[in-house]
């Protein structure tokens, strides 16, 4: 069995301060990551015992945290390039991902404001996306609950948005809003444009 490994972050724990501290980005790496990665692992650990006659396990149960953690280590995977150094970071992005927003939201301000408000609206913990759907070659927001049932069928995630507790209490307290408004800063357009193009016509 090939086991899932926490990927190394792009850049230092301190790279995103002052807009996410050394502190949130440590433990958010090291702590919650890494319990997606040895969920993930654990799961299929008694899927495979199970196979081999050596344990009973509730099937559904297992797929269930199998889901769980194996999407956190996807959605978390993304979500590390997608941002970059301080300086580095933020703006309105160029090239065909510019295109595409400008075709798709009516120009980046539009679609500032719709994915920003999506990230505040998720109910509860979960994730706030953009998507590319091959169905109609075009950019689609969606909003997740948790990390269960990811994301439409198909489509590939460009940028993702953690809004649980844990990627900004430590920083801003429960002021999600402010969360969201300081993480502009660092958007790695270079990375979203980039898996644009692995994946539109």
């Amino acid at each position: 069995m090939k086991n899932y490994t926490l990927p190394p972050l792009p850049y230092s724990y301190k790279a995103l301060e002052p807009h996410i501290s050394e502190k949130t980005m440590t433990l958010h790496h090291t702590k919650h990551h890494q319990a997606y990665v040895n969920g993930a692992n654990a799961a299929l650990e008694k899927l495979e015992k199970a196979r081999r006659g050596e344990a009973q396990i509730d099937t559904r149960a297992v797929l269930r945290d199998f889901s769980f953690n194996y999407d956190g280590n996807v959605l978390h995977s993304i979500f590390w390039p997608n941002m970059a150094p301080t300086g580095k970071g933020g703006g309105a992005p160029g090239g065909k991902l510019a295109d595409a927003i400008n075709r798709d939201f009516g120009g980046f301000d539009k679609f500032k404001a719709q994915f920003t408000d999506a990230a505040k609206t998720v109910e509860g913990v979960g994730w706030a996306l953009l998507l590319h759907d091959p169905l109609t070659e075009s950019l689609v927001l969606t909003q997740i609950e948790k990390q269960n049932l990811m994301h439409l069928g198909g489509a590939a995630i460009l940028l993702g948005l953690d809004v649980w507790e844990h990627a900004y209490l430590y920083d801003v307290g429960p002021d999600r809003p402010k969360y969201i408004e300081n993480w502009w800063n660092v958007v790695n357009w270079s990375d979203v444009d980039s898996r644009l193009g692995k994946v539109a016509k």
